[in-house]
């Protein structure tokens, strides 16, 4: 499968015929790799309800179909919306024919598109049996080590930006807490108050760690 970087914390996880969209911040994000109405989705998984991180859901679940996975308060407004949702909690499942996401904890705030305070959270997804773990936005914090411990992670996605999530100094703790082989850096250089050094973070995981970082551009993707 091809785990695609679309900018920002935008992912695809794809096989060609089954499209798993994360996060699709895409109008308004001067990274993005594509606009919102040409990218594809089978299911839409959000991690929490930040502008940054909900993103074009409405329009592209509208247009594509795709049921949309987001923890409990955040699927009711977008079910309001007339989308498909599943409105799981922190430690739930939605299981697919491609596989299946869990919700796990993330430390940090979200707000609804309405306003509503609700609570934010990470993917442990496991896409045609390659298990990747997208941590959303996150300070860190040292439950990061339970998530893979029954399912240990391919590929993780890590917030590196600081500012409003960990920073590369901590996601290298991080790293070593998820204990994933491959880790690809997100959620920073998209705004000035983000803009780090990916290149540094892929160094100083590398000697730290056995894991491959493996840094990607807007629009590059990533094969496993």
């Amino acid at each position: 499968m091809d785990v695609r970087f679309l900018g920002h914390a935008c992912f695809t996880l794809s096989d060609g015929d089954t499209t798993v969209l994360i996060d699709p911040f895409l109008t308004g994000n001067p990274m993005a790799a594509v606009s919102a109405d040409e990218v594809e989705a089978t299911t839409l998984l959000l991690t929490h309800g930040h502008a940054d991180h909900v993103g074009d859901t409405v329009a592209i679940a509208k247009r594509t179909g795709a049921p949309v996975v987001a923890i409990t308060e955040l699927a009711g407004e977008l079910g309001e919306e007339g989308l498909e949702v599943n409105d799981c909690n922190l430690g739930g499942t939605a299981t697919f024919d491609w596989g299946w996401a869990k919700l796990v904890p993330a430390w940090h705030t979200s707000t609804t598109p309405k306003g509503t305070v609700n609570t934010p959270a990470g993917l442990l997804i496991s896409f045609k049996d390659t298990i990747v773990y997208h941590l959303g936005d996150t300070a860190l914090f040292s439950d990061l080590q339970l998530v893979g411990k029954r399912h240990p992670v391919d590929i993780a996605l890590m917030c590196i930006g600081g500012h409003y999530t960990m920073d590369r100094h901590d996601a290298v703790d991080a790293a070593d807490f998820v204990g994933a082989k491959t880790i690809i850096p997100c959620h920073y250089n998209t705004f000035p108050p983000i803009e780090t050094d990916a290149a540094a973070f892929q160094t100083d995981v590398e000697k730290a760690l056995d894991a491959t970082v493996v840094v990607l551009e807007p629009g590059q993707a990533h094969t496993a």
